[in-house]
């Protein structure tokens, strides 16, 4: 079944109240705590979005009947901040670009809001993109480079809908720069605790700060190549099919599709797998070197254009990452597999799924540190665009496990189907379930027309659009 993602439900009219700002409950520290050099590259610095759907109160006998939950979040909000009171603050930057935030509880950003929509209305909402998903976020200002302003700007942003049913929409924009997808979760989830009832945030872990432990050596020393800051060999220095710069390229027709991998999916790829690595390869290992193979075919680049496939490693849970529990900042690094786009399509699968396994065990806690030396001694570049396909895997994060007192949410997970203005060259990769029931992989796709063709035909053969 083919379905697009430019569709959007009947027009629907969002009315917001007046935003204001949401201190923490009680007094907090004033200080000023530096970000890791990590944190605070060009690539961090923007606000990632996600939106949670929620059904209204089951029966008579919820406790949230009635309630609003804009007030029960709006308070629980400013009880976590108590003991995340980094996060209330401003972000502020000292000479070599070095961010800071400044903790004078200073405030997130929250504003209720009202829709004259249903749950229901909103359609297909098992995967990003969510329907009119900028009604339900406060506005973003990306610019051109897929960076935003971050300097003296709340940290977090905080839109609560309530939608004709009795159910509502959480909005949030959170600035990478001061937390990771998994350290906003746990962040999230004290509010949880709080909005159905506890007296005080049930901190499963106590907040750590642990910056310190992805800063610059002294001297920086990069002790591997770091592809993924560097600009692939061969081909032009730019690629108008996915990062249009002239305004008749950025006319162009991109076309979205999401494709589906579920059991069966999985399974054929599996086979179609070298012998001696099929038991070896996890699924977004196979998803992801199957997509980058049919993806640059589609794209026709020249047989000596390098081309890359970009995606992050989560280091938590890595014995050589000395990470203190409970650390909510940004602990990954981009791995980048590489070759030629006649290497890789000669290859095939096999030559695919190699790469990406290579690059994947290559996350190291010196690795990070050598990330960080990069970034001092480059003046905190953005990661490479080029020719290159970029992907973050946000299965196993929990957004579906936010529970405010309604239950788990109907969707959880990011608003779009990427960040950045380049809609072609990143990717998420979410958890769903097929019409029946199933569950698999999420992967939408931006591409032009022309290639998008190319690609379908390439996908046809093992899922199918959804």
């Amino acid at each position: 079944m083919m379905e697009s993602l430019l569709v959007r439900p009947r027009c629907l009219t969002v009315r917001r109240g007046v935003p204001m700002l949401v201190s923490p409950a009680a007094h907090t520290p004033r200080e000023t705590k530096p970000l890791s050099d990590i944190d605070d590259a060009e690539g961090m610095r923007f606000y990632s979005s996600a939106i949670h759907l929620y059904r209204a109160a089951a029966d008579s006998s919820s406790k949230q009947l009635g309630v609003d939950p804009a007030r029960v979040i709006r308070e629980a909000l400013a009880r976590a901040l108590v003991p995340y009171y980094p996060l209330a603050g401003r972000l502020r930057e000292e000479a070599g670009r070095k961010l800071v935030v400044d903790c004078e509880a200073q405030g997130v950003l929250f504003v209720d809001a009202d829709a004259d929509i249903t749950a229901a209305e909103l359609g297909d909402v098992r995967c990003p993109p969510f329907p009119c998903f900028d009604k339900f976020i406060l506005g973003s200002t990306t610019n051109a480079t897929g960076s935003e302003p971050v300097i003296n700007r709340p940290l977090i942003y905080m839109q609560v809908t309530r939608l004709q049913c009795g159910g509502f929409i959480l909005g949030q924009r959170v600035c990478h720069c001061v937390a990771d997808a998994p350290g906003a979760m746990q962040f999230e989830k004290v509010i949880c605790d709080l909005a159905r009832g506890a007296t005080v945030p049930k901190l499963l872990v106590v907040p750590a700060w642990g910056r310190e432990l992805f800063m610059a050596r002294k001297p920086p020393q990069p002790s591997y190549p770091h592809l993924e800051y560097s600009e692939p060999a061969g081909g032009p220095a730019e690629d108008r099919m996915l990062m249009p710069t002239t305004q008749a390229s950025s006319d162009m027709m991109m076309v979205p599709r999401r494709f589906f991998f579920g059991p069966c999916e999985i399974a054929e790829l599996r086979q179609r797998a070298p012998p001696h690595m099929r038991g070896r390869c996890s699924q977004f290992e196979l998803v992801a070197a199957y997509i980058w193979l049919g993806r640059t075919a589609a794209l026709g680049y020249g047989a000596g254009d390098e081309v890359r496939l970009s995606f992050t490693v989560n280091a938590r849970g890595r014995a050589d990452v000395p990470l203190p529990e409970g650390f909510y900042g940004n602990a990954f690094a981009h791995s980048v597999a590489a070759t030629t786009a006649g290497e890789l399509c000669a290859g095939g699968l096999g030559h695919a799924l190699e790469l990406v396994k290579k690059a994947k065990s290559g996350l190291t806690y010196d690795y990070l540190l050598s990330v960080a030396d990069l970034m001092v001694l480059r003046g905190r570049p953005l990661f490479t665009l080029l020719r290159t396909f970029i992907v973050s895997d946000v299965r196993h994060v929990g957004f579906n496990t936010l529970d405010f007192g309604w239950g788990e949410p109907i969707f959880a997970g990011p608003a779009k189907c990427g960040e950045g203005p380049f809609p072609g060259v990143t990717a998420y990769f979410t958890m769903t379930k097929n019409a029946k029931g199933e569950e698999g992989i999420a992967v939408p796709i931006c591409l032009p027309e022309d290639a998008m063709e190319k690609f379908q035909l390439h996908m046809e053969a093992l899922t199918k659009i959804i």
